[in-house]
Order: structure tokens, then sequence, then C-alpha cells
């Protein structure tokens, strides 16, 4: 199967805490980044924060503001705002292509962007211009939500970037704010992040979904998985349009954590 050209790319980026914002050199990648794809049409978000069964979008008819899911920071963290269009559309399109796959689509008006959406979108999208709906995932499963992301490829065909929201490794025991952003990150991490570099540039989806199984100190790593299964859903998605192409975005390490982030074409 070859992709079509000139299709979105699918991303899967480490979106970090609110404070990712007050970093100069991670902003400006994500910056840099969006520069590299033409603006698209509009943005289907998967964020390791929203877990719910059914599959679950966010509002499309009223604005309910951003979800502050997180606590212990200062005041201008939830202060920020990012009123992106929201996306019927979108909705309606992600709601056709998933009841096909036997997926039950439902609609929660009282549910905004979350941090892993919104934090990066801010950086990626400052103008925040482009209509964007959320997506939960309805499970932790890895073949489940690649399949899920398989569904989901048509939307690439009508503009729609798809953004898996995660991080590649996510063990906040090593998060020492004390270190600094660019302290040396644990060998864990290290090691983690290496086997993802190498296994997302073979184009090794069974290998990436069973990475329990494959990956060395995935358990360090993740000590629960939701923070990497965002990437299912891009890998489906991408993989659902062609051939599996992924190329490192963004690497490097923020107090330890990986923030390897990935363009798949």
């Amino acid at each position: 199967m070859t992709q079509t050209p000139g299709l979105p790319p699918v991303l899967f980026l480490s979106h970090g805490a609110p404070p990712l914002a007050d970093d100069a050199t991670w902003t400006q990648q994500l910056h840099e980044w969006s520069g590299t794809f033409s603006k698209p049409k509009d943005i289907l978000m998967v964020s390791a924060h929203w877990e719910n069964a059914p599959v679950t979008l966010s509002a499309t008819q009223r604005d309910p503001g951003l979800v502050y899911d997180f606590g212990g920071f200062a005041q201008k963290y939830y202060d920020v705002k990012y009123d992106a269009p929201q996306a019927p559309g979108l909705a309606t399109e992600v709601e056709r292509l998933v009841a096909v796959h036997g997926h039950h689509v439902e609609r929660d008006e009282s549910r905004g962007l979350d941090h892993g959406a919104y934090v990066p979108l801010k950086e990626l999208f400052p103008e925040a211009d482009v209509p964007v709906v959320q997506m939960s995932m309805p499970t932790l499963d890895p073949r489940g939500l690649f399949n899920l992301g398989m569904s989901l490829a048509p939307l690439r065909e009508r503009g729609t970037l798809i953004v898996g929201s995660g991080f590649t490794t996510h063990n906040l025991r090593w998060f020492n704010p004390a270190g600094g952003p660019d302290s040396p990150p644990p060998a864990a991490s290290s090691e983690f992040d290496h086997w993802a570099e190498e296994a997302m540039a073979g184009g090794d989806v069974d290998a990436i979904l069973d990475f329990l199984n494959k990956a060395p100190a995935a358990r360090q790593a993740h000590p629960r998985s939701e923070h990497w299964a965002p990437l299912y859903v891009a890998l489906g998605a991408a993989y659902g349009s062609g051939e599996l192409h992924a190329k490192t975005a963004i690497e490097g390490f923020w107090y330890g954590l990986s923030k390897r982030s990935w363009t798949l074409t």
C-alpha cells in the first residue's frame, strides 16, 4: 500500500507539564516543528490524560474552557487560555469512521482540552486558529488503540492533523526539579529512548505494541502505559494510510524524561 502524496502527517509528541511554557528550547522546537508541514484544516488530539470508554469527544457546541488537570503549580498556569475554534464537522467524521469499526461514540459538552492537548498546541499553533477536538482513549490495550487509529486514517484525506500526545518516557520518580531541565537522564530513560528511536526508525510496529516484552527498562520508563499509549493511535492512523515512515522531530530529555517526538508519514 502506497501513501497518498500530500497527506498531513501524524504526530506523536511528548507534551510536558505546564511549566514547559517556560522552557525556551522546547517551546522553540515545538514552534519550529509546526513549520515543517502545512497548516491543517483541523486537529484531532489524543492525550494521555483522557481515558474514557466508550470513545468520547470533547465539546463542539459550547466552550467549557480548558481542563487544568494538575495541581501544585503557580497561579499563572491556571490562567492560561487557548481559544482554538471547535470542530463539530471533524467530530461528526470521527463518529462515522469509528462506528464502522464497532465503536460507540459519545460527546461530552462539559469537556475542554486538557494540558496534554493545549500545552503543546499553544507552542505548535500559538495563534489558536486551527479547530480542535479531543478524543478519549477507551482502553490502554495496544492493539485496540492501534486499530482505532487505523479507523481514523481517512481523516488525513480531508486535511486533519492527528496528534498523539504522551511522553516517550514517563516515570515521575525521575523528575527532579532541583537538577534542572537539562540534568542527565537516568540510564533506564536513556536505554528506553534509544530503543524507541531504533524501533520507530525501523517501522517495527509489532515491537512497539509489545514494548513491555521488547523494550529495555520498559516498566521503569512507563510504570503505567497511558503516556505511551497515544503512540498506538498515531501509529495506526499513519499505517492505515500506507507505508509507515517515522522521523524524529524533537529529541533530548527534560528533567530526565525523554521528550522524543516523531513525525509519521
